[in-house]
């Protein structure tokens, strides 16, 4: 009869233990001592992107992810617009990026994401000074009508007429993609059509964005080793970056070229007045 009854309270030890660790406190991941919230995470690693979305939304915009208590994992999300306002553009320098920041995100260079100070505010000067140009506003205009209407409706249409499923995350993905390179250089790859061809960039940047996230989740010991050795994530990541840089060489030598043909400067010039992508 002990046995039994030490039986029964370890079964219901071991099912509090799952009830916890699958389900949720209030709806929102429990903060476990010494290893934080990292089990909740790991249950839903497969749809973070959508269980971040239900918490920010339980959470009024607003959260705190507690993360293990070694592993320095603490994160604050936000998507109120007034605290984004904040950080971003009122106090943005209270909020420089530190060291630890920098090394996770070094994919991404010294671009404005990464970069403080006078760095950033002269990016910050010269993307506003081209996004609020009325040609560049015709442009964008443009450009979105006649992807809608040259792209993303044959496709639509084709798909109907086929009775074809089709991925509407992909789709989308492929509109952006377009759209956003020719806003930067002008150039249409073509990417959005019936035939969906594979898109490295796009592929190249899931990868990333997983690997980034992984960094994370685990000790900077663990992804630094990861990278010397060329496996898991961190591999991913090298061939990601490689893939990243030879589609934005493509272009800029692209654009280089074109700049360099004094036969064609004229049409270039006419084409200026709707045409003014971030390369010119």
């Amino acid at each position: 009869m002990v046995s039994l009854a030490y039986f029964e309270v370890l079964l219901a030890f071991i099912f509090f233990i799952i009830l916890f660790i699958f389900g949720d406190n209030n709806d929102l991941p429990w903060n476990w001592p010494v290893i934080g919230m990292l089990p909740s995470m790991l249950c839903h690693v497969n749809r973070v992107h959508k269980m971040c979305t239900e918490i920010l939304g339980r959470t009024r915009g607003t959260f705190l992810l507690k993360g293990p208590w070694f592993a320095n994992m603490d994160m604050l999300g936000t998507v109120d617009p007034v605290n984004v306002h904040h950080v971003m553009s009122s106090n943005f320098p209270n909020f420089p990026k530190e060291p630890e920041f920098l090394k996770m995100f070094d994919v991404l260079g010294d671009g404005i994401f990464n970069s403080d100070a006078d760095l950033w505010k002269n990016q910050r000067k010269l993307a506003l000074v081209l996004i609020n140009h009325q040609r560049f506003y015709r442009f964008l205009v443009k450009t979105s009508r006649g992807k809608v209407e040259m792209g993303l409706i044959p496709v639509f249409n084709h798909v109907s007429e086929q009775g074809l499923i089709v991925d509407l995350q992909d789709l989308f993905q492929r509109f952006t993609f377009d759209t956003t390179c020719i806003l930067i250089t002008s150039y249409d790859p073509g990417y959005l059509s019936i035939e969906f061809p594979d898109v490295p960039f796009a592929k190249a940047m899931d990868d990333a964005k997983k690997a980034l996230l992984m960094r994370h989740i685990v000790l900077e010991t663990v992804w630094r080793i990861q990278s010397w050795l060329g496996i898991e994530h961190e591999k991913k990541l090298s061939e990601a970056w490689k893939t990243l840089h030879r589609v934005i060489n493509k272009y800029v030598s692209m654009k280089k070229e074109e700049m360099s043909k004094k036969a064609e400067l004229k049409e270039r010039e006419e084409e200026e007045e709707e045409a003014v992508d971030l390369l010119i």
